[in-house]
């Protein structure tokens, strides 16, 4: 078998889940929402089974095998830039780049710096400041200006690493919106929007059966790549169980892995 084709990517098979619904992305309240920041329409969410256990030393393989399996080529959707409209995928994609997107934050308290920085105010209106362009952005509040102006001097109070995190980006791809997006005042509405999309596609799929109540220690697993302009971003969830403390010696864990991932496509102007 040639280097490259299937047998050589780790034997995933994938199988498309088209019954998978994504409240967060469909109810009236976030329709509304992503209407008035010229978003409906143009962000799309997938979801795909696989059948192997995933490594992460081998998400490049993970990837390329993804995208030349015979039930995503025909089913991963695509919005094309001369069109508008969704088309699928195809054909099988010759290169790939694959890139590690964490998802640690676990609390919508990541953006409490916004308060403390005076860029929303304690009634959650947002600061306005002078206009100015980022483009192909117009900048008129201080929220635009901390999410897009690396000179601005209240940039760094989101750290590189606080800005490579899902759902920091999650949340800047929101507040940037579309062409003709009618930006918010308040900051309430980007927040809700972001928790939601962001518990509906990053989530825990281990059932867990055993004797005892314990804690797991959750660890998330993203990868992202780019084609043709389009972001596409694989969310796995990995759970990883201590080995069994003395505590647990007299109890037997019934593990059950269910392999899962979405795909969120995000796209600007």
């Amino acid at each position: 078998m040639a280097t490259g084709e299937l047998g050589d990517l780790g034997g995933y098979y994938f199988r498309f889940l088209p019954q998978k619904t994504f409240q967060s992305l469909s109810s009236k309240e976030i329709t509304s929402r992503l209407r008035q920041w010229s978003m409906l329409g143009r962000i799309k969410a997938q979801a795909f089974g696989f059948d192997q256990t995933f490594q992460s030393y081998r998400k490049d393989d993970f990837v390329m095998a993804f995208f030349k399996d015979p039930n995503v080529i025909p089913n991963l959707k695509l919005l094309s830039d001369s069109s508008g409209q969704w088309i699928t995928l195809g054909t099988e994609v010759k290169k790939i780049e694959a890139i590690n997107v964490p998802c640690t934050q676990l609390s919508m308290s990541f953006f409490h710096r916004l308060y403390d920085e005076d860029i929303v105010r304690d009634s959650g209106h947002i600061v306005k400041c002078l206009d100015s362009f980022c483009d192909p952005f117009l900048i008129s509040d201080e929220l635009r200006r901390v999410l897009l102006v690396e000179d601005s001097e209240k940039y760094e109070i989101f750290s590189q690493p606080d800005r490579e995190e899902f759902l920091f980006c999650l949340f800047k791809h929101l507040c940037l919106g579309g062409a003709l997006c009618q930006y918010e005042d308040v900051i309430s509405p980007y927040l809700e929007t972001t928790k939601l999309i962001y518990k509906d596609l990053v989530r825990i799929l281990l059932v867990c059966a055993i004797l005892q109540q314990r804690i797991m220690n959750r660890h998330f697993l993203t990868l992202l790549w780019i084609l043709s302009g389009v972001t596409f971003m694989f969310y796995t969830t990995v759970t990883v169980w201590e080995t069994c403390l003395n505590a647990l010696s007299d109890y037997v864990p019934l593990l059950f892995f269910i392999y899962h991932f979405s795909i969120l496509i995000l796209t600007y102007r």
